[in-house]
């Protein structure tokens, strides 16, 4: 058995364990639009590289690019060790997306945000699919990335991995995304083992007045926002917000309308309250209902071959989150967090999923030296599914549970110089019962200015309800006796954990008050990787007619490493233009067991991420409240899928003709008109071609 067969890829061969419905509707895109758009701010942006040397007197605008890189590194971050930290004293491999980055990107949604962390992968597939890892191991839906909202977890247990479709938060509302390059296990538990990202939202007191947002474009269509934000008492802050989007299809291979065009609209709110001078309450919620093309194949009968096909899906879902936060002194506290989360995807599977969640943690100051936080976690999930001849989970209906706890304790061997973090975190679940997950992290400042760290971490990924109970119906074809085979992915019960243990090294330096760099470098020795492998046929009577069923399975048959590094910059040129370049490079260097049939594993996964990638962001402040930003972003070829490398030009301008009103004019990948960025292995949805975009956009603060 050759290629990468999870859920039906073999070959050349691909098939689809989701889709379903309603052939979508073209939509034309609108060519006249782009080319008003794009034309004239390409030529507008020559001018203006001309000018920015020249507006040094003439801007007022206060962000954070006018901050000095000292400040930067002082910014607080409570991902690693869930409490506060400064950069600059953490032991692990962290970027901070702040406001003004998300900003001054001119991304619409967050995938395109995290393509400005280096060492993340993000590649595109459709118009509504991305493919997001970190350090490696990327596909449509990479299981072992964690990705957290103020958090709460959003990783999706059915599938392994996030459906970035329906993360759609409003950008305006992020204070800032931390995203975490290497493990997290010991705090977050499993499922955190090549990287972490925590999205926090700004509290309510943030966010008071009105606000409007609008725009749209040759591919972003239509967008918007309306949200205000004010006051119920004197203790309660608020927010309440709609957000709608509409994007247009993307061009497939043979530049035939991919038929992936998609609309969402999403309600929600916050409230924060302080109860006492020593405790506050967080409750927030939000709902959605979406309607997406879902290009892929479908096999309509158990006998029959798969058949390219455009569907429709429909999507609804939301949650609700409460977080009380109790103060016993000014060294001491707790968190308790309770949420529920709830999807329903009309697929040929029907997954419709509920998720409640209860998280504690408690941080004490123990003498001089040792900062405690320990705490404890339960999640139950639910799920109920329909499926199909082409897809389902077995069994149908299924609820799980896990159940950990986490002690860690960060030692001052020297203050405010050397500092030992040790912790582990033991945690039960449905499929493979009990893990440990330790760590070691030592931080050492030699000076007020450098920071050397190294960490020794043992991660986890857990199976999913697709490894696990997935049953996918690949094709068919004439068997012995007149008997028809069915080539079938069925999951394995007995599925192994994925193991990790990842040896890294840090350091940063603010070389001159204009100039810091930051590098990471990382060794990750991985057991018990799945491969997919042949098992014992069996007969079959139903759905008819008989057959015989020839299955292929997940075993924990493959082993190897990783070794890579990361590193960027932060420059200010001049009191007006900063600019941020990074770098990655990563090796991969997988095997299989001899007992393995599927030689072919190793050099699907290694080909699935660049081995190099680069970028490097512009801002640059102008006169008359214009700013200019730009990014370029670099990724090498993928070998598994046979995709080129290519070159990503991003750049906005924006003009604050008021108080609290812009004008931005945004064009994306300018550097061609389009390109492939990513070929989804299993089979899932057919890779579109990623268009030259331009999009206009007006926002409101009053």
């Amino acid at each position: 058995m050759t290629g990468d067969s999870r859920c039906g890829y073999r070959g050349d061969k691909v098939s689809d364990p989701f889709a379903c419905g309603t052939t979508v509707t073209e939509r034309v895109p609108n060519s006249r639009l782009c080319a008003a758009l794009v034309r004239p701010l390409v030529a507008l942006l020559s001018l203006l590289a001309l000018l920015a040397g020249s507006a040094e007197a003439q801007q007022n605008t206060v962000d954070l690019a006018n901050r000095s890189l000292e400040d930067l590194m002082n910014v607080q971050v409570v991902s690693v060790s869930k409490t506060e930290q400064t950069i600059s004293r953490t032991a692990a491999a962290i970027f901070v997306i702040t406001q003004e980055d998300i900003r001054r990107s001119g991304a619409t949604g967050i995938p395109d945000v995290l393509r400005m962390v280096p060492g993340m992968d993000v590649a595109q597939i459709d118009s509504n699919v991305w493919a997001i890892s970190a350090r490696g191991f990327n596909q449509r839906f990479a299981n072992k990335l964690l990705v957290l909202v103020d958090g709460r977890s959003v990783y999706a247990p059915s599938f392994g991995g996030v459906f970035w479709d329906t993360l759609d938060i409003p950008l305006q509302d992020i204070e800032r995304i931390e995203v975490i390059r290497g493990p997290g296990g010991s705090i977050w538990g499993t499922n955190a083992v090549n990287g972490v990202i925590n999205i926090i939202t700004k509290k309510t007191s943030e966010t008071k007045g009105a606000m409007v947002t609008a725009g749209g474009g040759n591919i972003d269509q239509g967008f918007g926002t309306v949200q205000y934000g004010g006051s119920a008492g004197r203790s309660t802050d608020f927010r309440l917000f709609t957000k709608y989007l509409d994007q247009d299809h993307l061009p497939g291979s043979a530049a035939q309308n991919d038929a992936d065009g998609w609309h969402m609209l999403r309600g929600g709110f916050r409230t924060d309250t302080t109860i006492s001078p020593n405790d506050t309450l967080m409750f927030q919620g939000d709902m959605y209902s979406a309607r997406e093309g879902y290009p892929s194949v479908y096999i309509p009968t158990i006998v029959s071959t798969p058949v390219p096909t455009d569907f429709e899906v429909n999507l609804t879902g939301g949650f609700l989150q409460g977080l009380w936060t109790h103060t016993r002194s000014t060294t001491a506290g707790w968190d308790l967090q309770v949420s529920y989360d709830t999807y329903e995807r009309n697929d040929t599977v029907g997954d419709h999923r509920g998720t409640a969640n209860i998280d504690f943690s408690y941080h004490t100051l123990v003498g001089s030296r040792n900062n405690l936080v320990w705490g404890a976690n339960y999640r139950n999930s639910d799920s109920h599914s329909t499926g199909s001849i082409y897809t389902s989970f077995v069994p149908a209906n299924l609820d799980t549970q896990i159940s950990g706890g986490f002690f860690q304790d960060e030692i001052a061997i020297i203050p405010d110089q050397l500092y030992l973090t040790v912790g582990t975190k033991l945690e039960h679940n449905y499929y493979t019962g009990l893990n440990v997950m330790p760590s070691a992290r030592i931080a050492w400042e030699p000076s007020a200015h450098q920071m050397l760290w190294a960490a020794v971490s043992d991660a986890v990924r857990s199976p999913s309800a697709f490894d696990a109970g997935f049953r996918g119906n690949v094709t068919s074809y004439p068997g012995p006796g007149g008997i028809p085979d069915v080539l079938a992915f069925v999951g394995n019960p007995d599925v192994d954990d994925e193991s990790l243990i990842a040896y890294e090294f840090g350091y940063r330096n603010t070389i001159s008050k204009n100039l810091s760099i930051d590098f990471a470098s990382y060794f990750n020795d991985y057991n018990h990787l799945e491969t997919v492998e042949n098992t014992t046929p069996f007969f079959e009577s139903t759905p008819p007619p008989p057959h015989e069923v020839i299955p292929f399975t997940y075993k924990n048959l493959m082993y190897g490493a990783t070794e890579g590094i990361e590193v960027f910059a932060a420059w200010k040129v001049n009191s007006r233009w900063t600019l941020n370049p990074g770098y990655a490079f990563e090796e991969i260097h997988l095997h299989v067991r001899a007992s393995s049939q599927d030689p072919s594993a190793p050099a699907s996964t290694q080909g699935a991420s660049p081995d190099h990638s680069a970028q490097v962001r512009s801002r640059v402040s102008l006169a008359r409240n214009l700013t200019w930003d730009s990014s370029a972003y670099f990724v090498n070829r993928l070998t598994a899928g046979a995709v080129p490398s290519y070159t990503r030009i991003d750049t906005q301008l924006s003009w604050q003709f008021a108080e609290g009103a812009t004008i931005s004019l945004v064009g994306e990948n300018l550097a061609q008109d389009h390109h492939l960025e990513f070929v989804d292995a299993l089979g899932t949805v057919r890779s579109a071609l990623i268009k030259r975009s331009a999009y206009a956009k007006f926002s409101w603060s009053f």
